[in-house]
């Protein structure tokens, strides 16, 4: 079934305010349909957001500058302003589909800065949610991690919002060919070398078992939610050890730390290491086997020791005594002559 315009209002509707809004588009059937749909909503408003659409040309196949002429040709006709892009330099031989990606939105940002736009607009759909959650269980990921992508995501200073992410694909298929714009497909959507395509081929198998994308937006959203809940839990565990604490450096009093349930430490150990640490996120795994090794030094401890453990990650010292666990920037790496 198309999207109807009064569905698309509701779609667009937190962004009515914004003073541009810049689209990510490909000229995949997803982000044409946002194209499309946006250029209507807009077009619908006697005030309203500039449409700043962005196809970037990553040059790694045939046919690439032809599709975003396309593209571009359509926003001319919806009146929406476009811009190519092109990902220049050299390309990663391993890890070319998350080196593309980044790529593509740096220089999404960069349109956004040059527009006074706060929100880059992606056409992420259940599809790409259901795939994503396959992605994070193979991996192993935490409550976090298998809550996928939200609605709204801060990067770089600036905010993808993704209005098709409880939207089937199928619906943007439709909503194309009722209005006949035609639509490329990407072959390496369809290319087994990469994970999310391998992923992809397995959903028939999945939806018959009732593991569907239905079902798997259904539960990231609500482990979204219960990672929201945890958070909070953090936030109180945060502030009460810091009353407990009384130390300026950042760190926990060992006996109150203890005293607390597992997630809330690993996520306490994970907040306050990626604070003072200069290596990037903390992997959760690492964290995890931290807390054990502090756990077990606690309860090893010798009487005429005073540093129990002392452990570098992701750029943070953690320190553990009989009375606190500190955690504390790393000490710049020495340079190897």
């Amino acid at each position: 079934m198309p999207i109807s315009a009064a569905e698309a209002k509701l779609l667009f509707a937190d962004w009515k305010g914004e003073r541009a809004l810049v689209l990510a588009v490909s000229g995949g059937p997803d982000s044409m349909a946002l194209m499309w749909l946006a250029a209507r909503w807009r077009s619908a408003m006697t005030r309203g957001p500039d449409l700043i659409a962005v196809t970037v040309d990553h040059g790694l196949r045939r046919g690439s500058a032809r599709e975003a002429r396309d593209v571009k040709n359509l926003a001319t006709s919806l009146g929406v302003t476009h811009r190519t892009l092109r990902w220049s330099g050299a390309k990663p031989e391993s890890g070319l589909p998350a080196a593309a990606r980044a790529a593509r939105y740096r220089l999404l940002a960069r349109t956004a800065r040059a527009n006074g736009a706060s929100h880059i607009l992606t056409a992420h759909t259940r599809d790409d949610q259901a795939e994503t959650v396959l992605m994070r269980i193979s991996r192993g990921s935490g409550i976090a991690g298998l809550s996928a992508m939200a609605r709204e995501t801060m990067r770089d200073g600036f905010i993808l919002a993704r209005p098709f992410l409880n939207v089937p694909k199928s619906r943007l298929i439709a909503t194309l060919k009722k209005a006949k714009i035609d639509y490329v497909e990407d072959p390496t959507n369809r290319d087994l070398n990469f994970t999310r395509p391998r992923l992809r081929a397995l959903m028939p198998a999945l939806a018959e078992e009732g593991c569907d994308a239905r079902n798997l937006a259904r539960l990231a959203s609500r482990l979204a939610r219960a990672n929201i809940a945890l958070e909070l839990l953090v936030d109180g565990a945060e502030r009460y050890l810091a009353v407990q604490d009384g130390a300026e450096r950042p760190g926990f009093r060992t006996e109150a730390f203890a005293a607390l349930s597992e997630e809330i430490k690993v996520r306490l150990l994970l907040r306050m290491i990626d604070r003072v640490g200069c290596e990037g996120p903390a992997e959760l795994g690492k964290v995890e086997a931290l807390l054990l090794a502090l756990e077990s030094a606690a309860n090893h401890a010798n009487a005429g020791r005073r540093i129990l453990l002392r452990r570098t990650l992701a750029g943070a010292v953690v320190t553990l005594t009989s009375e606190r666990i500190s955690v504390e920037p790393a000490p710049p790496r020495r340079r190897a002559n």
